[in-house]
């Protein structure tokens, strides 16, 4: 199916508009790549000072070409830019590169000439890579176009990358050459003022010939849409990413425990986790995991089998392998006899299948073939120290005669120098990866593991949730704004209104009644019913435990009125009696399992809800994982697995379990909520007690921040 991006990878012309008659230039080496590169078409240099470059015959601009001209690759000085950009729309260009500097980049008055260019090649139906970019590189065969400045081409295969570096995108492309992994297509997105790496995830999208799509991405221009289309692609194919750089949102002080949390690359994770998409720390792991996904198939599960010729690296392998997630598990009765068939009694049969020193090329091929063919094995790696007796080249053949066409992945190890770069030379041609150390290879099958969890992963859906009221709420939002002063940072709601709010939503709160002095607390609690708890009210203070404004199990009047007075007197002795407007009298909720959920605001991704164990110490244990908003069922179902206390919810030491689906259903009546009301900027709901199984849960203590 024909695509926009066409005219910029697979054009039947192209024009360098600046090409210079030197070698070394950039504009140089663009010209230079174009034709050295085998594109099959004609390749026009534009330069209105020279008639020929590089034994080309030049044209003084780009409407004074005479043929078509499919794509245009601007190496001008800024200034020049615009005009070039109003050339390449009258001469119907229909794909523009500008590699040209000084433009969004720079500041305001960049970004305005920036987004004029944008709005003329949008208005001509023209897509623009660029500005300030390193350019593009196509290895399909019939096209063989190297739109870049980048002194390496690479191998062609099955991996499509854009980064947002173009500097690093040189090393980038000299590093993909160096451990031989195939690039279908490159780009260098520059300021991504037309051409989007969303824009590059739709169109591999439907690429038979790009396998892996690898990111490297400095920020978001539209974290919505990325999820929305990433979500999609990686279903079908894998997307790999190194972020670099953290939000703003982890820089700014903030007043609820969500906001503290939520610190750092939290957004970042939870974006690239909810869309499928596998998140690497450095470039090199980027690589790792794309020779694995790119040449073999993705694991079916974590079941690790080491096959290996030396003790040491047998247990290094395992302990990498398990340290992240993956497991080694017992070989079957049958592969451990065949084994034993023909390995030396001083070899282990056992997982790792330590072959010993003398193991030979046939051994390694035979007992790949066995390993391969276990049940209870979903990948292979295969670890060779080359000992004076084997030759590494003859055991990379021989892994290459066991691996062919198995459904399961093959990894490789190849230890020392003697003979290893002939060997891996070899693993290359055999599409067979392969790592300097075992810990590499651990963590990159360790993410092709989870990728192949995230297929078998339901999509989920957001649910409707008929009985919720919004108006309800949205009558007590919109009242409380408009009581508000015009703190640029909102208002908290008081216990009252927090407590409509969420009942407007079908989240619980235990009976609750304000009091002003320490008696109408004791008839408060009279009426509640013993015992209660009494809590600070209080529109400055967000941390009542802090300051001693909470007290629990009060069993009598005595004790409550007592609870007052003291409550009274510990913030007098902080300087904060003026702030205390009263008490909050509340029915005391004993037994469950503590829980939390609380929203906050990213200034680039939006809502982000949160989820962990609660109580007093949440910030102190800050086990809570963060999604972002909207959430779906099966998403909010991930949040209760990927806490590390998810233990105490499936019941521990004889504890009965946590109401789970209550509290994914608490989960999903939150994100309902911060849709409907963008007014609420921070949420807190801590601690959200979970009951048994069916018998729901109660939020105990909630506080709402909002901001017009």
């Amino acid at each position: 199916m024909a695509s926009s991006m066409d005219a910029l990878f697979r054009p039947r012309s192209i024009a360098v508009v600046g090409a210079s008659r030197h070698r070394g230039s950039v504009s140089g080496e663009i010209f230079h790549n174009l034709i050295s590169a085998g594109f099959q078409g004609p390749v026009f240099p534009v330069n209105p000072k020279a008639a020929v470059v590089q034994s080309v015959r030049a044209y003084p601009s780009l409407v004074a070409i005479p043929d078509p001209v499919d794509l245009a690759v601007l190496v001008v000085p800024k200034g020049e830019v615009p005009h070039a950009i109003d050339d390449c729309v009258a001469k119907g260009v229909k794909g523009v590169v500008v590699i040209s500097a000084g433009f969004g980049e720079t500041g305001p008055a960049g970004k305005a000439v920036q987004d004029e260019m944008v709005r003329k090649i949008r208005a001509a139906g023209i897509r623009m890579v660029g500005p300030n970019c390193l350019g593009l590189v196509n290895t399909e065969g019939n096209f063989s176009v190297n739109a870049s400045f980048a002194p390496t081409w690479p191998p062609a295969g099955h991996v499509g990358m854009s980064s947002q570096s173009g500097a690093l995108g040189l090393a980038i492309l000299d590093y993909a050459q160096e451990i031989g992994i195939g690039i279908s297509q490159f780009v260098s997105v520059g300021n991504k003022a037309d051409v989007s790496s969303n824009d590059l995830l739709e169109f591999w999208e439907n690429e038979e010939n790009t396998r892996v799509i690898l990111l490297y991405m400095e920020n978001f221009g539209n974290p919505q849409r990325f999820m929305q289309i990433a979500r999609r692609v990686t279903r079908k194919k894998p997307i790999v990413a190194v972020k670099s750089g953290r939000t703003e949102a982890g820089a700014r002080a903030a007043s609820s425990h969500t906001g503290s949390l939520a610190g750092l690359d939290i957004a970042v994770d939870a974006v690239l986790g909810q869309a499928g998409v596998l998140r690497t720390d450095t470039l090199e792991e980027l690589f790792d995991v794309a020779m694995l996904l790119a040449n073999q198939p993705v694991p079916a599960g974590k079941r690790v089998g080491v096959l290996t010729n030396a003790g040491g690296p047998g247990i290094m392998a395992s302990d990498a392998c398990e340290s992240r997630g993956l497991v080694l598990p017992p070989l079957s009765a049958e592969t451990e006899t065949a084994l034993r068939e023909f390995l030396p009694a001083e070899a282990s049969v056992k997982n790792p299948v330590d072959m010993i020193a003398s193991a030979s090329a046939a051994s390694y091929e035979r007992a790949l073939k066995l390993m391969l063919a276990d049940e209870k094995i979903d990948s292979v790696l295969v670890i060779f120290v080359p000992p004076i007796v084997t030759e590494a080249s003859e055991v990379a053949s021989a892994i290459r005669r066991a691996g062919a066409g198995a459904t399961k992945p093959v990894l490789t190890c190849f230890l020392g120098k003697h003979g290893v770069p002939a060997a891996l030379s070899s693993m290359r041609e055999g599409k067979f990866p392969s790592y300097a150390f075992p810990e590499s290879a651990a963590i990159a099958l360790s993410r092709a593991v989870r990728y192949g969890e995230w297929q078998k992963r339901p999509e989920g859906v957001v649910p409707v949730l008929a009985d919720v009221q919004p108006e309800r709420a949205r009558k007590v939002i919109a009242t409380q704004a408009a009581a508000g002063n015009a703190d640029p940072h909102g208002r908290w709601l008081d216990a009252e209104h927090v407590r409509e709010v969420l009942a407007a939503y079908g989240i619980n709160m235990p009976r609750t009644v304000f009091a002003a002095t320490g008696e109408e607390a004791a008839r408060a609690a009279s009426e509640i019913g013993y015992p209660v708890a009494l809590k600070l009210a209080s529109s400055t203070i967000t941390h009542k435990s802090d300051v001693g404004g909470v007290m629990l199990d009060l069993t009598d009047a005595k004790s409550v009125a007592a609870g007052f007075s003291l409550m009274r007197s510990r913030l007098e002795e902080r300087g904060l009696a003026a702030q205390m407007d009263g008490v909050i009298v509340q029915q005391m909720i004993k037994g469950g399992i503590e829980t939390f959920i609380g929203v906050t605001h990213d200034p680039t991704f939006g809502p982000l809800l949160g989820f962990g164990i609660g109580g007093v110490n949440v910030e102190v244990w800050k086990d809570v994982v963060f999604r972002v908003h909207p959430l779906t069922d099966v998403d909010a179902g991930e949040m209760l697995e990927q806490i590390r206390g998810r233990k105490l919810l499936e019941g521990y030491r004889g504890a009965p379990p946590a109401d789970r689906a209550a509290l994914i259903d608490a989960l999903l009546r939150v994100s309902r909520l911060v849709d409907d009301l963008p007014e609420i900027c921070e949420l807190d709901i801590n601690p959200l007690v979970a009951r048994g199984p069916g018998q729901g849960v109660v939020a105990v203590d909630a506080r709402i921040r909002i901001k017009a």
